[in-house]
């Protein structure tokens, strides 16, 4: 599950997936993970797994990314977006996503790695 949304830095629009911020009101990062899937895709899940945690840049910021893999996501919501955001959710094979890292179909680093843990969890990538 990916989604499609414009992005200011580079301005155009990306896919990605998708992710957001931990808020006050969320005690663990995986309360936000699984806020922000619901918001972004109107998907959910009961199976979140964290597969790791990166440093954006540890040379100039604090602030830490974890990521997670929900498994078994099932519709159950419309989108609930802010009123900045603009976004269309996509379904895409594994296989797809994967064959596309190397035309650019997932530009954000951050989510590249993510992708990576992900892959190693479900023990999709063999280390020989």
């Amino acid at each position: 599950m990916l989604v499609k949304q414009y992005r200011h830095g580079l301005k155009q629009t990306i896919i990605e997936l998708p992710s957001g911020a931990v808020e006050t009101e969320d005690v663990l990062p995986i309360e936000a993970a699984k806020r922000e899937l619901l918001e972004e895709t109107g998907y959910t899940s009961n199976h979140f797994i964290e597969t790791g945690i990166l440093s954006p840049n540890p040379a100039t910021h604090t602030n830490l990314t974890h990521c997670f893999l929900a498994i078994d996501v099932e519709c159950v919501a419309d989108l609930k977006l802010d009123l900045t955001e603009e976004i269309d959710v996509i379904l895409l094979p594994l296989k797809k996503l994967i064959e596309g890292i190397d035309k650019g179909i997932l530009l954000q680093t951050l989510h590249v790695s993510s992708l990576f843990f992900a892959l190693k969890k479900l023990e999709e990538v063999q280390f020989y």
